[in-house]
């Protein structure tokens, strides 16, 4: 059975096909969302977040191309998966689905069955992940837990966490463009500075988009973890316009750099979760 947690987006504008979809998707326990206009879709896709859009083309306002099209320019919706459900049958039509970056492509009619694994295959990819940051390119998910259960219980091995504070309110202030480049600068910030004091096996990577983690020996902790802190606190004006910096710098919810050491990790178990859950507790 599929997890429950998965959301589909129906986009779909005959009731009758969106009914049947919409009960059946529902009793293989996914939470299913229905509209049946295009720009409801992509209003949709930003409020609920789907992990899939099942998309038909044609549409009573924009067509199915146009709203991919804006889901694959958004950030925010640019990873989500794309089944288009459609009565196009030209190759001329399917290619260009798949140019906007559709992830799949079936025609009506269609066999529901044959849908349902195809919405199982995208997710799974999906749920596979990335291994890479998309807007640092540093080690995330899986490749960060794989580096921590290595020296993790073992002498030799030091942690410095660094947490990018009150991103969320500069996202608002000035949009995703602004708040990836402040990511970019400090992940940046942060590989020249371990150029100087590190050694080319230690690691950097996510604990989540805005928190860093960098495992070095010991001996370079200290200094490391100064020169950091004494360049992040002298960066951080300059991530504002040059018109609200004076105002910036007197807001308690301003950008920020929380920075943590662990000086030995000889104390914990080979499993990650605890000294991340440790971790993620200490920004507040």
């Amino acid at each position: 059975m599929a997890d429950a947690k998965s959301k589909i987006l129906i986009v779909e504008d005959d009731p009758d096909v969106a009914e049947m979809l919409t009960a059946y998707f529902r009793t293989q326990e996914y939470d299913v969302f229905t509209v049946n206009w295009g720009e409801d879709g992509v209003r949709s896709a930003l409020q609920v977040n789907p992990d899939l859009v099942i998309l038909d083309i044609r549409l009573p306002d924009i067509d199915g191309y146009e709203v991919a099209r804006r889901l694959r320019t958004d950030r925010r919706t640019a990873d989500i998966p794309i089944i288009f459900l459609t009565e196009k049958r030209d190759r001329a039509d399917r290619l260009q689905g798949l140019e906007l970056g559709a992830d799949d492509y079936i025609t009506k009619p269609f066999d529901v069955q044959e849908l349902r694994l195809r919405v199982r295959n995208a997710l799974k990819r999906v749920s596979q992940g990335s291994l890479t940051n998309p807007v640092t390119g540093l080690p995330e998910g899986t490749l960060v837990d794989e580096k921590l259960s290595e020296v993790l219980g073992r002498d030799g091995a030091s942690l410095l966490f660094i947490s990018i504070q009150n991103m969320g309110t500069f996202r608002e202030a000035y949009g995703f463009v602004a708040s990836d480049d402040v990511l970019r600068a400090v992940s940046l910030m942060i590989v020249n500075t371990m150029r100087e004091f590190s050694r080319p096996e230690d690691f950097l990577g996510h604990l989540s988009a805005t928190d860093f983690i960098l495992l070095v020996p010991p001996s370079n902790l200290t200094a490391l973890s100064d020169k950091l802190r004494s360049r992040l606190d002298q960066s951080v004006e300059y991530f504002y316009p040059i018109k609200d910096r004076e105002q910036a710098a007197k807001r308690t919810d301003r950008l920020g750099a929380k920075l943590v050491e662990v000086a030995s990790l000889k104390s914990y178990e080979t499993d990650a979760t605890q000294i991340k859950t440790e971790l993620m507790n200490s920004k507040n």
